[in-house]
């Protein structure tokens, strides 16, 4: 099976001169998909430094449309039809590609996606999902944004499909699934998290329970399910902590010489560490619900970071994920 990605080469802080190369690092890693790039052709083909033709699994899409980072959803829908970014979407929509890939502007990706490849049947929002890293490996985290408000129906809907994606991508049948809260026992929280935790017992899913913040990063279970609002303050969060970490531990090392010369003994150590934490490698949020793969990368994404994004949606496409997602729904259509 070759996988087809459509990406938005014009999307994001930098477009094309970090798209274009992630797309090729990303060919030569994976003999059986192809790209096929949207965006204003004159510009990709600086990028590209040979001509189009010599590429067989690459293809490009002219457009000089494109949306900006700063624009509203609703003037993206309206006003940009034929922006890279909706004529990426469209490309899935009509079965050419089968997946698509942007670091554009998250409300209008969200807002088109959701208008050209509409809701997948039993799914009442769609909901953003990225991989946190953990003790164990990494965790399936979501929503992390999309909705602020849900109801114990909207958080079951999610645990559905974010147990799929990370079976998926961590390639375990059973991935447990915790209920982000403010305790462990079944009695905690509000009415919506204790009806949801109600439904996710009844449900066919690996259900461990409630899970509380610190759990997120113990890796106690594979997929960790709350509303939008809990989780990007979560996610946000561990952003701005991890910054103040390094940044406390480059200060130490700079202290004086002495510290310098100690560095240079843990910079073996210190790269491994950085390597671990490294969020370039995480780059890729799924926004699930939807009738199609959509993937977000990082606005400010480089190459390395943004060819992760490209990996994602390869898994999600390849593994058949939606399928499988409308499966699980099928099985637990009573308790959404």
């Amino acid at each position: 099976m070759t996988v087809s990605i459509s990406v938005d080469a014009m999307g994001g802080d930098f477009g094309p001169k970090i798209t274009v190369p992630a797309s090729l690092n990303f060919l030569k890693s994976h003999p059986d998909a192809s790209i096929t790039l949207v965006g204003n052709e004159s510009i990709i083909k600086k990028f590209l430094k040979k001509p189009i033709e010599s590429f067989d699994r690459l293809s490009i899409i002219h457009t000089t449309q494109f949306v900006t980072m700063d624009e509203s959803p609703q003037s993206a829908l309206k006003n940009k039809k034929s922006s890279s970014m909706r004529l990426a979407i469209n490309l899935v929509k009509e079965g050419v590609a089968d997946a698509i890939v942007s670091a554009g502007n998250t409300g209008a990706l969200m807002a088109t996606g959701r208008f050209v490849l509409r809701m997948l049947p039993g799914i009442d929002r769609p909901a953003i999902a990225s991989f946190l890293p953990n003790q164990k490996g990494t965790s399936c985290m979501l929503d992390l944004g999309a909705n602020a408000d849900c109801t114990s129906h909207h958080l079951t809907q999610f645990a559905i499909m974010g147990s799929i994606l990370s079976s998926v991508i961590s390639k375990k049948k059973k991935p447990s699934v915790g209920l982000l809260n403010i305790g462990s026992e079944s009695i905690k929280g509000n009415e919506v998290t204790k009806e949801t935790y109600e439904l996710l017992k009844k449900s066919h899913l690996n259900f461990y329970g409630n899970v509380e913040g610190n759990d997120i990063f113990k890796g106690t279970t594979d997929v960790v399910v709350c509303d939008g609002f809990v989780g990007n303050i979560s996610l946000k969060t561990t952003e701005g902590l991890a910054k103040m970490f390094a940044d406390f531990l480059g200060q130490e090392f700079k202290k004086n010489i002495g510290t310098k010369f100690l560095a240079l003994f843990a910079l073996p150590v210190l790269k491994a560490f950085k390597k671990r934490l490294d969020p370039r490698r995480y780059n890729g949020a799924a926004f699930l619900g939807i009738n199609g793969i959509v993937v977000k990368s990082h606005g400010s994404a480089d190459a390395f970071s943004f060819e992760h994004a490209l990996m994602t949606a390869y898994e999600e496409a390849n593994s058949k994920m939606i399928a499988k997602i409308s499966k699980q729904l099928k099985i637990d259509q009573k308790l959404i």
